[in-house]
């Protein structure tokens, strides 16, 4: 089989050469395009997920080996969150050859975060079974190795960590407030505002509500920590 000239380009971005180049297209067809002589990538991201999870797991020990299970489960949980797997899918340019129906394409599928986060797990897979865990090992070390080397000592989610920081001051769990919503349904911008019980509150944006959330109660956890220092 021979790969289309995106494909190639995108082996290249990924620092891998397939022996079996239908896996890779196999990897970029999303459910939406599929048939029975086309298969999708919703096999291979429940193995990349996998293969992803024990990487990570193995990295994480080795780059901290006096880190505690209470500081590593969170890092873990950094690393392979699908907005994580989202952004690295980005980095490599994941998107530009995913392979869509007419709806998910017209929907904006090449940019949603939780499409570019499967699509990259089923990458993964594809790297495992066309070369090995070796293999797979070098891509997902290599891909995530600035993230595994500023992994914060608390990755703690941001939203987890503000309501813990409220509840310790006998306050009710922080509230989230959706302001606004601007720019065409297939690439939306969602505005929240967080707020707690002494009034204080942050506002953010972004492309999900969750990652507005997300930023909200991170900008306003930091606010708090340096205020009460």
């Amino acid at each position: 089989m021979k790969l289309a000239a995106d494909l190639r380009a995108f082996e290249s971005r990924l620092g891998h050469s397939f022996k079996s180049p239908e896996i890779l297209v196999e990897a970029v067809t999303h459910a939406s395009l599929s048939s029975p002589t086309r298969p999708d990538n919703q096999r291979l991201e429940f193995l990349g997920d996998r293969v992803l999870g024990l990487v990570m797991a193995e990295a994480l020990l080795t780059a901290d080996t006096g880190a505690a299970e209470g500081q590593l489960a969170p890092r873990f949980n950094a690393m392979v969150r699908k907005e994580t797997c989202a952004d690295v899918a980005r980095e490599i340019g994941l998107g530009d050859v995913l392979k869509l129906g007419r709806s998910e394409m017209m929907s904006g599928g090449r940019r949603k975060e939780a499409l570019l986060g499967d699509a990259l797990e089923a990458i993964i897979a594809a790297v495992y079974v066309d070369a090995g865990f070796d293999a797979a090992r070098s891509l997902i070390t290599r891909l995530w190795a600035d993230r595994i080397a500023s992994v914060k000592q608390d990755a703690r989610d941001p939203k987890t960590a503000l309501q813990e920081w409220a509840q310790a001051r006998g306050m009710t769990p922080p509230r989230y407030t959706e302001q606004a919503r601007s720019g065409p349904d297939h690439q939306p911008v969602f505005t929240v505002m967080v707020q707690l019980d002494n009034t204080e509150s942050e506002t953010a944006s972004a492309g999900t509500k969750r990652a507005a959330e997300q930023a909200a109660a991170r900008a306003l956890l930091a606010r708090m920590e340096q205020t009460n220092d």
